[in-house]
């Protein structure tokens, strides 16, 4: 049998030298009376771009579900397997969040997929590609731009997603009803890998600014 990853390995040593000892009655707490984060973050799967090392979050306090380009699929109830849709529907009706944000980021992979179409796949699968379809209207149109450099191209696309994934959010009855009640609060946010900083979307406009 293969040796377990000795990386791995290392920071967990390290994790229980360190931060498990400073949070361990956190811990205990979480796992005697369960997990009750207000937040949910759905983040790409980029290992650049981790929601809890950029949000410093302590355990318990993110519930953050992480895939392909932080896409959220539109509401399709059509009995096939649905895993973000599935955390959506578990972060909502079961934990009760408060807030959803949407976190995208700088130098997205998915992201450049969907704005090269003619690239070859990676498997024959092509999970990837059909699963950035959900991107290709608008895709096709910044393609179109022959203005745009091709980095502009990338974080215009990377900024879209994250308006696409909100309006795809509110596609769920049960995500427009918690917000119309004002139960539950939609964000989005642009991480920028190489300088560390965080765009916020506008809630009126959907531009994004830096915060204070």
């Amino acid at each position: 049998m293969d040796a377990f990853p000795k990386i791995l390995l290392d920071g967990y040593k390290n994790f229980m030298a360190g931060r498990y000892v400073e949070e361990r009655e956190r811990y205990r707490t979480l796992a005697e009376e369960g997990q009750k984060p207000q937040t949910l973050v759905i983040a790409c799967c980029d290992s650049r771009a981790a929601p809890e090392m950029i949000f410093n979050a302590r355990p318990g306090e993110l519930f953050v579900v992480r895939n392909v380009a932080n896409m959220v699929p539109p509401y399709e109830p059509d009995g096939q397997y649905h895993g973000t849709s599935a955390a959506l529907e578990f972060a909502v009706e079961g934990l009760k969040v408060k807030n959803i944000v949407v976190l995208g980021h700088g130098r997205c992979g998915g992201i450049h997929a969907a704005l090269s179409p003619e690239a070859e796949p990676l498997s024959p699968g092509d999970f990837i590609g059909k699963w950035t379809n959900l991107l290709k209207p608008a895709a096709e149109q910044i393609n179109s731009n022959s203005i745009m450099t091709q980095s502009e191209r990338q974080t215009a696309l990377e900024r879209i997603s994250i308006r696409n994934s909100l309006a795809n959010l509110r596609s769920f009855p049960n995500v427009a009803a918690a917000e119309k009640q004002a139960t539950l609060k939609l964000f989005g946010a642009w991480f920028d890998i190489s300088s560390g900083e965080l765009w916020v979307m506008d809630q009126k406009t959907g531009d994004f600014i830096r915060p204070n």
